[in-house]
């Protein structure tokens, strides 16, 4: 989606800060939902007797249906209304959160996952959209930043929030927590947003949008199945085959089209282009550490879920750090040079926390998970602004849209893949000799199934071996963490343009183009 901020010609509307307020608000949903979910789902894996798939699939419902349709989304705000559709997104999100919140089994929590991916798309890239009709050009960097900060400040809030709600409410408050925010925004921006679209944006690519959605999703089915079923299985060879000739499609689609949705020739820029590599990566690896870290720290560690949510917060804590620190540290040593330092460090902590054992207690987890989170964020931070500063100003607005799909892709693809070396990992490692075959079965399914099988047959030795299966899985992942970590950065090294490297003008800081902050 292409806008172009015009300069608001009318007496700004007084009532403008308010209706920012109500947009912060929704973004602030938006960014702990990213994370809230991860902390609840040892729980939910017991009360309603969720696999480590079906658990993948409860992450990555929301990332990939999220991915495919955040671009389609944002051109129907351009065709038929932003506020409009801003607020059809919100009343999406709003109706799958009462969805979560009441559902009883496993398949309707990933259904209702879906649908705020769903309701998340519609809203990410409008709530940027809508802004040139409140403020003037002076006022809209601040604006911009506000909210960008709120999608920021609620990943680390997700945790904390998740282990407080699981504290004292059941599990389902994690999604009951969106229903006054959000419908808090659905009031604000009904009387509150001037309705806004730009009748010459490009109509909606449906075949496309239906090629993403299909091709990440059978991608993402293949990956997760593969472990439950064998890699040789014909369902799980036929999902990869599936997947290649979908994606494909959409890829040669998308190169033939006059106006791509996906525009794919961003891709030639250089600068552009590692930029995202660097980018997509780290979501990879912080996306498959959050998936991987509730189910060690509940289940291994024996800690709450409040106590769980506040164990991660060393992981976030580098976030913040970075967004205090990773410009002045880029305009004195220069972006490439940042983010690859930054990867080495993610990469040592990767090989750091591969050393985990069952006896090595918080104390060591708390010192990798710091070095982790500092790594990532002095890499991503970096990333993220040279991918679109490498770009000249009219493609901004595209490389943004662009940029943010395959970011969600990866963060998709790192809990799938890590997810399922995991499960390999820990079904390979579990000793069930002796346990009847439907407590076998459970204890196989996840380390949060065999703690119940062992707690109600009061078997310590299948908790010790879930345990130990369970790490060994984890630091496998790890070590994967750190490779792919250390590749990044030699890629980086080798690729990406230096300073002195000759670039594209980048949009000047008085045109402000349309920025997506889903990390």
């Amino acid at each position: 989606m292409a806008t172009v901020i015009e300069q608001v010609e009318s007496r700004p509307d007084p009532r403008r800060w308010w209706a920012l307020g109500a947009l912060v608000a929704s973004m602030l949903v938006l960014g702990f939902d990213l994370t809230i979910l991860n902390v609840a789902l040892p729980t939910i894996a017991e009360e309603l007797g969720a696999t480590t798939g079906q658990q993948q699939w409860m992450a990555d419902a929301y990332v990939v249906v999220f991915a495919a349709l955040m671009l389609p989304a944002g051109l129907l705000g351009d065709r038929f209304g932003r506020r409009r559709i801003l607020v059809a997104g919100l009343g999406i999100f709003l109706v799958a959160s009462v969805v979560g919140a009441l559902a009883s089994d496993v398949t309707w929590v990933i259904a209702a996952r879906a649908l705020m991916g769903v309701g998340g798309a519609f809203v990410m890239p409008l709530a940027f959209s809508v802004l040139p009709s409140l403020f003037p050009r002076e006022e809209q960097t601040k604006a911009i930043g506000m909210i960008s900060a709120a999608s920021a400040i609620g990943m680390p809030l997700g945790p904390v929030l998740g282990g407080w709600l699981l504290g004292h409410f059941w599990w389902g408050s994690v999604f009951v927590i969106n229903v006054p925010m959000v419908a808090i925004g659905i009031t604000a921006c009904l009387f509150l947003l001037p309705e806004t679209r730009d009748p010459a944006a490009p109509e909606v690519d449906i075949v496309s949008t239906v090629l993403t959605a299909l091709g990440l999703g059978t991608l993402i089915y293949a990956i997760i199945e593969g472990p439950g079923k064998g890699w040789t299985d014909p369902v799980v060879l036929g999902g990869f085959a599936a997947a290649v000739v979908l994606l494909g499609t959409l890829v040669l689609r998308e190169r033939r089209s006059p106006r791509p949705m996906l525009d794919l020739t961003l891709l030639t820029h250089r600068g552009f282009l590692t930029n995202t590599v660097a980018a997509t990566l780290g979501m990879f690896v912080f996306s498959g550490l959050l998936f991987v870290l509730p189910q060690y720290l509940q289940a291994v560690l024996g800690t709450d879920s409040l106590g769980t949510g506040l164990r991660m917060l060393p992981l976030m804590a580098g976030m913040l750090a970075a967004a205090r620190f990773a410009q002045p540290l880029v305009a004195r040593f220069g972006a490439r040079s940042v983010i690859c330092v930054a990867l080495v460090v993610l990469a040592f902590a990767g090989f750091l926390g591969a050393r985990t054992t069952v006896d090595s207690g918080y104390g060591f987890t708390a010192l990798w998970l710091t070095v982790a989170g500092a790594g990532f964020a002095f890499a991503m931070i970096p990333a993220m602004g040279g991918a679109l500063a490498t770009l000249p100003k009219d493609q901004a607005g595209r490389g943004s849209g662009l940029l943010s799909t395959v970011r969600q892709t990866g963060s998709a693809l790192g809990v799938a893949l890590l997810g399922a070396l995991i499960a390999g990992a820990y079904t390979a490692r579990l000793s069930t000799t002796g346990l009847p075959g439907a407590a076998a079965d459970t204890a196989s399914d996840s380390v949060i199934g065999a703690h119940v099988v062992a707690a109600r047959l009061g078997d310590r030795d299948l908790a010790a071996s879930a345990d130990a299966a369970y790490v060994h899985g984890m630091n496998l992942a790890l070590v994967v963490i750190g490779i792919t970590a250390l590749a990044a950065a030699v890629l980086t090294a080798a690729l990406m343009p230096g300073p002195t490297d000759p670039a594209p003008r980048a949009a000047s800081d008085t045109e402000v183009a349309p920025v997506s902050t889903d990390a």
